[in-house]
């Protein structure tokens, strides 16, 4: 009886294919795992700016264009790689097809330019695969129930690569991007970041959803559910990259696995809600009607009578919040509203919170000597983050790095045991 092939996923983002040369190596790097006895699913980007040279076309024509056809127009950044990855393939001796999300049947919710995964159908994927072929799929994109192109969000094609490997139930699932692995940090504003050997599940996902652009959120939660085994790699070398996985007993002995800041955010803030019950419901409701996603969340009690709710949102959902608040203001008898877009949230990240106390303490000992003031404070049982002024964020970030030495590896670190 022949032993079944190993399944292996391989997602290249955009500048890992931007050019000719570039496809052609990432396209190697699929023929050398299908030689190595892997049966090969690529998922692909659209190449290098192309997706922003395609909204920059749309808004020349509509500054505010139908969410429906830009669906349509942005996947297909997506088609023109795959079928020229495929190209490449042959050329190099292989067999090789391309499909589009809706060939597949990736099927999603309605919400066009940020829909969500309901279900994938693999057997017209493993029939190719068990012909010999590497299957190339153009991430980011897939098709509703009413046969509309719908696209996952920025960063999506990391969804559409985890989910696939969930759904064919792969091996492993390789990230290639230009960067060689998760650091510990933005290296860009720390220079000394260094490269995690391995991050958890959670502690990513916090990362992900707190500014970091490694990984797309939304793809470690479907690794995280379906126990994927996620290597984030570089396309120019052969280095090991970072393994995400569940957490191991070691990493409880690192007190900060890593940093970030997201900077492309907003602060709101409803000041003098009647204090009842219902009203935080009231207003949350009808921001998720209007489709934003809401982060962090402080209700503070002024009084018996009043309370004042403040909230996070994505830059790219601020307007449509505004609006949606100063719609709800009166129903919830709200005194004013205040809007903030000049803030940065800094955050540290790791498992080892649980365990050990005294992080907090060190975070604002450590924001306090650099003369940064702290709007806000949120947490979770593995992070803590602050809103700070966004022309302080980088100064932050850099004092908070160097207070958890995320210059050095972690068994160089002081605290660690």
């Amino acid at each position: 009886m022949a032993k079944k092939k190993k399944i292996t996923v391989q997602k290249f983002g955009g500048t890992s294919v931007a050019t000719a040369e570039k496809i052609k190596a990432a396209a190697q790097r699929a023929i050398a795992a299908a030689r190595g006895g892997n049966q090969v699913i690529v998922v692909a980007s659209a190449r290098g700016k192309q997706t922003d040279h395609l909204i920059a076309d749309a808004l020349e024509l509509n500054p505010n264009p139908p969410k429906r056809e830009m669906d349509q127009l942005l996947s297909t950044g997506e088609q023109q790689t795959v079928s020229l990855m495929a190209m490449a393939i042959e050329a190099m001796g292989h067999k090789a097809i391309s499909m589009t999300g809706s060939q597949i049947k990736m099927v999603t919710d309605s919400v066009h330019t940020k829909a969500r995964i309901k279900s994938i159908d693999a057997n017209r994927i493993k029939k190719h695969l068990n012909k010999g072929c590497i299957v190339i799929v153009a991430g980011f994109q897939g098709v509703d129930e009413n046969e509309n192109i719908t696209t996952l969000g920025r960063g999506g094609s990391d969804t559409s690569a985890v989910a696939l490997a969930a759904t064919v139930k792969a091996d492993t699932c390789e990230i290639y991007t230009d960067v060689d692995g998760i650091y510990t940090t933005d290296p860009r504003i720390f220079k000394d970041a260094v490269k995690m050997e391995m991050i958890s599940y959670d502690e990513i996902l916090e990362m992900a959803s707190l500014g970091a652009g490694v990984m797309h959120g939304r793809s470690i939660e479907f690794g995280k559910k379906y126990n994927v085994v996620i290597h984030v790699r570089s396309s120019m070398s052969e280095k090991t990259g970072t393994l995400i996985t569940h957490e191991v007993p070691k990493m409880e002995g690192i007190l900060v696995s890593g940093a970030t800041i997201e900077k492309n955010l907003a602060k709101i803030s409803l000041i003098g809600v009647n204090n009842k019950p219902g009203n935080a419901a009231k207003i949350f409701a009808h921001l998720a009607q209007a489709k934003v996603s809401v982060n962090d969340i402080i209700q503070t009690e002024v009084s018996n009578e009043k309370a004042n709710i403040s909230f996070t949102v994505s830059k790219n959902d601020f307007a449509d919040a505004q609006k949606t608040v100063e719609e709800i203001k009166k129903k919830v008898n709200c005194q004013d509203a205040f809007y903030r877009q000049d803030i940065a949230e800094i955050s540290v990240i790791g498992v080892g919170m649980r365990t050990h106390c005294g992080v907090a303490n060190m975070m604002f000992s450590t924001l306090a000597k650099a003369k940064i003031n702290i709007d806000s404070i949120t947490t979770s049982e593995i992070r803590i983050s602050c809103l700070v002024d966004k022309d302080q964020g980088d100064k932050a970030l850099i004092s908070v790095c160097k207070t958890f030495e995320l210059d050095k590896p972690v068994e160089k670190r002081s605290y660690v045991k």
